[in-house]
Parts: C-alpha cells; structure tokens; sequence
C-alpha cells in the first residue's frame, strides 16, 4: 500500500513517503507565494493513503486536503490525542497540544530517552520528553526571524534581516541579529537547566523545523534532526493502521 506523509506549516508544505514508520526522501514546497500557494494536484504525489499534519491557516489545510483527495484513495488528518503509544500527552487539554509538537515527541518517545525538543518555524517552541515517554510540558515564543519580524512591523526603519552576530555589536544591524538570536538561545539554555533540575538528569537537545540552522552553531550538543515532524506522522500512521485492524 502506497502511503505519503504531508506536513503543513505556516510557509512551508514538506512531504515524503511513508517507509516502514519514518519518512523517506523528503521535498519541501515554499506557500508564502499567494500566487501559487500550493501545489496543484498533478504536481503532488498519489496513492492508497495520505496523512496529513498541518498547523497552517484552516482554509488553506482544507486546500490541501481537497487536492490530496483526488490523488489518493483516502486523506487522513492528524490530532493530538492524550495518549498515542509510549507517549503520554501533558496537556490538561490534550487536544489542544499543537499537532506539530505532539507528532515531533511522538517520534521523540521511541527513542526511551529524556529529551528537551526545541522546534524552530515561525514560533520556538520547547517540550520536555521523559525516558518513559511522559511529557511534561512546553513553551512557546517568537523565533529569531519573528522577532525581527515583529519589531520591523512596529518599526520599518529597523530592517527585517541581515547583520553579524556579534556579543556586543556596534550598529543597529548587528544588534538586532544577535539579539533576536540570543533571545532565543537564552530561553534554550534556561528551558535545558529548568528540565536537568525536574528530572534529575541532563536530557538530550533534539533541534527540528524550518529555522533550525541559524541555531545549531551555539547548540553544540544538540541532535539535529529535519525529519521529526513527519517521522512522527508515519509513527502515527502505524498506530492509526493498527488501531483499524
């Protein structure tokens, strides 16, 4: 049976096939272009199943959804739940746990390791993963390029990019990329001495999304991995498969 995974966030749709509970080759779709937002049906894969994670806007998962349906037999969309395998849901509303978060520790409870995830996309967010599969909580906050954002809205003048990181800058520029950046490493490095504290032990830094990249050069322990999202959708997808037999 032929099976995709689709994973679809506020700028960019990434998808791959599903093989044996990971995600194969991945290919990524940039929507930011209103003109072109998504991807037109004869340019997307098809099969038997499509799983779908989206976290995106609702009208545009429901275009996606549509398209996905005339290219597979049946589309499925993915919900966080409070218990889906090892992994126990910490939310006091499992459901409203982001699907993009509940899918990357779904993946993460495999691995029957502590670990402190951190997502880099338009927001950052942080979750705690125990050895036992527990999750413990999260937060969420602006990423670098959000924050740059944000304060460019507010202030035109003040550009939305570029400058060098520097730990004490001499020029607007310069102060805004490292202090949007350090912002965010901050709440990494306090999220990682908060977590050690709770579980006694040190966990491991799993770094995934979009924006990951401008962080792994100051994050010299952490585990990069680009395919978390949709590792843990093919994880859901074999629970889903399992649980309808």
């Amino acid at each position: 049976m032929s099976q995709w995974l689709f994973d679809l966030g506020n700028t960019r749709l990434k998808y791959a096939p599903s093989l044996a509970g990971v995600a194969g080759e991945v290919a990524v779709w940039a929507h930011q272009d209103q003109q072109r937002p998504l991807p037109e049906p004869a340019q997307l894969p098809g099969g038997d199943v499509a799983w779908l994670a989206s976290v995106a806007d609702p009208a545009l998962r429901d275009q996606l959804r549509a398209r996905l349906g005339e290219r597979f037999a049946r589309v499925e969309l993915a919900t966080s739940s409070a218990q889906c395998g090892r992994l126990r849901n910490g939310y006091a509303e499992p459901e409203k746990l982001g699907v993009d978060r509940f899918l990357a520790l779904l993946a993460c409870s495999q691995w029957q390791a502590d670990c402190l995830l951190v997502g880099v996309g338009t927001a950052l967010t942080v979750d705690l993963l125990a050895a036992d599969g527990q999750h413990h909580g999260g937060l969420i906050a602006p990423s670098p390029t959000s924050m740059r954002q944000a304060i460019h809205a507010k202030a035109r003048h003040l550009p939305v990019d570029g400058g060098q990181i520097n730990d004490f800058a001499n020029n607007t520029l310069d102060a805004l990329a490292g202090g949007s950046l350090g912002a965010a490493l901050g709440l990494i490095q306090r999220s990682l001495g908060q977590a050690t504290s709770r579980l006694g032990r040190v966990p491991q830094l799993v770094v995934h999304g979009g924006g990951a990249e401008q962080l792994l050069p100051y994050l010299f322990d952490a585990r990069h991995v680009p395919t978390l999202v949709l590792d843990g959708l093919a994880a859901w997808a074999l629970h889903q498969n399992a649980a309808s037999r």
